[in-house]
């Protein structure tokens, strides 16, 4: 048997955090077993849905390296197949009209919250074929009487009293399909043969297991994760970081650090904490899932993201951050000190920020408490100032050499002679080694940098 999954997500807005989880189980579950990960558009919401969303939800998947097996699923496209099986279930009995007025079904909606008992049409098993030129809807016949158990390979056996089941309308007045029936539909044309999504679905599972049962066809394999909360452990919000993966791009993560995270983030793989593709490929399976809601972690997403800079080819580095164009003109000076900075950045924004002092002509604003650090230390600093401005090895070993040689003559700790500079050329008192800085954007560019707090 092939292993067939899909994703299938609503476009009424950008590809969720969670969601992204989602795809990324269903992914990997069918890779490792070769089998298809298939993509559906559950666009019924015809007021919500936007091509826009659409496209954010492909450009996402494609971002995090999700591609999808064969053309993609529109399910309002097969809105006549959904209506065609309802009215198969009322033919064959499984399934009836329902005429109940929205005054009949509020009265018998409030006897149901009273009493606590579920909902029973008196259409149920009355004659209708009579009735003609009044609106109705198609209602299952759900059963009154067992239980349904789903065998979810994540929850374990989830028992339902199907007296506690309603009789769900498949189809509405207007003739358009429920959520239910078209997805039971879509998923059976689909061939798919495990449901992988959140467990906010659970409660759905029996209802279209009813439709499945009643249909006679084979139920897929139903696995439902725990959804992912906040650091504090309530619901995520976007507060929480419940944000678009658009959103994590602009943000500075890179795609394999939010595939590496969202995987952990609820399964696990012995003490693994970064975990390759392929690594994640040959490893996933659904029993490794964890059946608590995870917790999203922002420290441990920028170590993670930290892990993939410091792992990532230079030229892409520069790639991502010189989409600002005021790092474009000075590549060569930003790739030599890449090495530098990217060691020490947790996204690709902050990457960006720290490049801008490989700018040449870089036009960096020093905030006043550091500039008090050079006032502190004027003297020297012209002193010392004057010294560099007549050195020719412009080589960082000899400049290392030039500042330890006069920080021991004066009797000065390194550190503080180091300090007053490092600010001058980087704005910050926390930077990689000056002496590489120095080396890279060259004699000229460190002087005008120094120089302007140079006092005759």
């Amino acid at each position: 048997m092939t292993i067939i999954t899909r994703f299938a997500p609503s476009p009424t807005g950008y590809l969720h955090i969670g969601s992204a989880r989602t795809a990324i189980f269903n992914y990997l579950f069918a890779r490792r077993h070769n089998g298809k990960f298939l993509l559906r558009v559950e666009d019924t919401d015809r007021e919500r849905s936007t091509d826009l969303a659409t496209q954010a939800i492909f450009s996402g998947l494609k971002w995090l390296g999700l591609e999808w097996d064969d053309k993609e699923v529109y399910q309002f496209a097969n809105s006549d197949r959904h209506a065609e099986i309802a009215k198969q279930l009322l033919n064959t009995g499984k399934a009836y009209k329902c005429y109940l007025t929205k005054e009949e079904l509020e009265v018998l909606r409030e006897e149901s919250r009273k009493t606590g008992k579920t909902i029973t049409s008196p259409w149920r098993d009355r004659d209708s074929q009579n009735i003609t030129n009044k609106e109705f809807v198609i209602r299952i016949k759900a059963p009154k009487e067992g239980n349904t158990i789903i065998h979810d390979l994540v929850q374990g056996d989830v028992v339902t009293k199907n007296e506690i089941l309603d009789d769900l309308v498949l189809l509405r007045s207007d003739g358009t399909p429920t959520y239910n029936l078209a997805v039971v539909v879509d998923d059976h044309d689909m061939n798919i043969t495990h449901i992988i999504r959140g467990d906010d679905h659970l409660n759905n599972a029996a209802k279209q297991a009813m439709i499945y049962e009643a249909l006679n066809w084979e139920i897929p394999k139903f696995a439902h994760i725990p959804l992912i909360h906040g650091e504090d452990g309530s619901k995520l919000s976007k507060r929480h970081g419940a944000l678009g993966v658009d959103a994590y791009r602009d943000l500075g993560y890179l795609p394999e650090a939010i595939n590496n995270y969202l995987l952990r983030l609820g399964w696990s793989h012995g003490n693994d904490e970064i975990i390759s593709r392929d690594e994640a490929i040959s490893w996933f399976n659904l029993e490794s899932i964890g059946k608590s809601p995870a917790r999203m972690d922002f420290k441990k997403l920028g170590n993670v993201n930290s892990h993939y800079i410091k792992n990532t080819d230079n030229q892409r580095l520069f790639d991502l951050i010189s989409e600002q164009d005021s790092l474009k003109d000075s590549k060569a000076e930003i790739l030599k000190g890449m090495d530098l900075i990217k060691e020490r950045a947790k996204t690709i924004v902050e990457l960006a920020t720290m490049a801008n002092i490989f700018v040449i002509n870089s036009k960096l604003d020093i905030k006043p408490e550091f500039l008090i650090q050079i006032k502190d230390e004027q003297p020297t600093y012209n002193e010392f100032y004057k010294i560099l401005k007549n050195f020719e090895n412009w080589h960082k070993d000899d400049l290392m050499n030039l500042y330890k040689e006069y920080a021991e003559a004066n009797n000065i700790k390194l550190g503080k002679l180091v300090m007053p500079f490092r600010i001058a050329l980087t704005a910050s008192d926390a930077s990689p080694s000056i002496f590489d800085i120095m080396e890279i954007i060259g004699k000229e560019e460190s002087l005008i940098r120094m120089g302007k707090f140079y006092e005759a």
